[in-house]
This record gives C-alpha cells, sequence and structure tokens, in this order.
C-alpha cells in the first residue's frame, strides 16, 4: 500500500484529500506546514509521494520542496490557489513534478497522484519487488549514461539529480533516438494525460533537464530542438 504525505494549511483540503486517496486504498499522512513534512519525511522512510500546497506558513511549499529535493526523489505533486503561469513554473523549476491549480477537482487529483506512482514505480524498479528485472536497463549516449533500474543518470560518471518527471521525459527520449517527439506527444507520453495547448510545463522540463546535463545549455549535445516540430535525441 502506497504511503501519501498530504502539506496543507488547510484542514478541510487536507481532510478532502485524504478521503478521495483512502477511498483508492492509499495510506496517508497529513500536516498542516513545511516543517512538519521535513519531519515526517525525516523518520518516514516509506512516503511515496508529497502532496504539497504553495502558501503555507513557517515554510512555503517551494522552500520545503527544495528541501525534499536534496534528500528523495519521490514525486511531488504542488497545489496553489494561484493560476498564473509564472508560479507553475517556478514550482516545476523547484523540483515538482506536477501542479493543480485550487480549486480543484479531487478525482483529477487522484488521477494525477496514480499517474505519477506508476511512472516512479515503472522506471525505479528498486524501490518495486514487483517490477521484472529489466536485464537492458543501461542506456549509453556518449558520455551521458541512464540506469532504468536504479533511475539515476550520469555524466562523465558524475550522478546528475534528475526529479521524476525528468528522468521520465529523458528515458522516452533517450529510447527513441532519432525520432522527433512534439511536445503534445511528450506531454501524453510521460503525464498520460490530454495535452492542453497552453501549457508550458514541458519545455519547463526540458530546459531543467538540460541545464543538468548539457555543459552549454544553449547549444545542447542530447536534446536536440527541432523547431516548429519538437524535441530528440539523435546521437
Amino acid at each position: 500500500m502506497e504511503k501519501i504525505l498530504i502539506v496543507d494549511d488547510e484542514k478541510e483540503i487536507r481532510d478532502l484529500v485524504e478521503i478521495y486517496l483512502k477511498s483508492e486504498g492509499y495510506e496517508t499522512i497529513k500536516c498542516g506546514d513545511g516543517e512538519e513534512a521535513l519531519q515526517i519525511l525525516s523518520c518516514e522512510k516509506d512516503i511515496d509521494l508529497v502532496v504539497l500546497d504553495i502558501m503555507m506558513p513557517k515554510l512555503n511549499g517551494i522552500e520545503t520542496c527544495l528541501k525534499i529535493r536534496e534528500e528523495r526523489e519521490m514525486p511531488i505533486i504542488m497545489l496553489s490557489a494561484k493560476s498564473e503561469d509564472v508560479d507553475k513554473i517556478l514550482g516545476l523549476n523547484m523540483g515538482a513534478d506536477d501542479y493543480l491549480t485550487k480549486p480543484f477537482n479531487p478525482l483529477e487529483l487522484v488521477a494525477r497522484v496514480k499517474s505519477q506512482l506508476r511512472r516512479f514505480y515503472r522506471l525505479n524498479p528498486s524501490v518495486n519487488s514487483k517490477i521484472e528485472e529489466d536485464t537492458k536497463n543501461l542506456i549509453q549516449i556518449e558520455d551521458l549514461e541512464v540506469n532504468l533500474e536504479t533511475h539515476e543518470a550520469f555524466i562523465d560518471k558524475n550522478e546528475v539529480k534528475l526529479t521524476p518527471t525528468e528522468f521520465d521525459i529523458l528515458v522516452l527520449l533517450a529510447k527513441n533516438r532519432g525520432k522527433v517527439f512534439s511536445i503534445s506527444n511528450i506531454y501524453e507520453s510521460v503525464w498520460n494525460q490530454e495535452f492542453m495547448e497552453s501549457d508550458n510545463t514541458v519545455m519547463v522540463h526540458i530546459r531543467k533537464i538540460r541545464e543538468k546535463i548539457e555543459e552549454n545549455p544553449r547549444k545542447p549535445r542530447f536534446i536536440k530542438t527541432v523547431w516548429g516540430v519538437g524535441y530528440k535525441i539523435d546521437k
């Protein structure tokens, strides 16, 4: 049974999210601010996903997300009452894997939780004993190495810290070298949801991946832009 940490300073939101997640068989832990969330995560090593509000007292969601990413790789879904693109981009830049604007449909949140966990376990079999061992779990592209079994990426033998979603996008492109993926292709393949034309989530993640794996993100060696079409790795 997966365990979800719900972090929100509004008790009504915490309770509502808990009801829907428990109805799907998830175990939940609730808290009201970022400091308490970090304390829980330091003690509870088996938490699988965090639902994290942005606007909170003591330690806000952005700061909490950064702290979590220093130690843990589990998926993080951010919640915010703000709908501006800049807030969404900021959350994704700080390491979040997905973002929902309040008020949200609890069923949509549940669907996104399921989607994030499916991808995380599929590409991180070291934490899921039910996934069969993949004998071809290593992708090597020049000095870029992607290990599907351990969910790790390396540049010149130095580990690159990617979020679960960043890792998923990199794997999608690396497994299909030479194939151009449009932004909608990437979104629908990785998020398993219908793409909305105004959504810039994929571009934000591509930029973050390039910053981590490319020596010069403005002149990328690996993830190439095919203008007007999408992205590819063609090495």
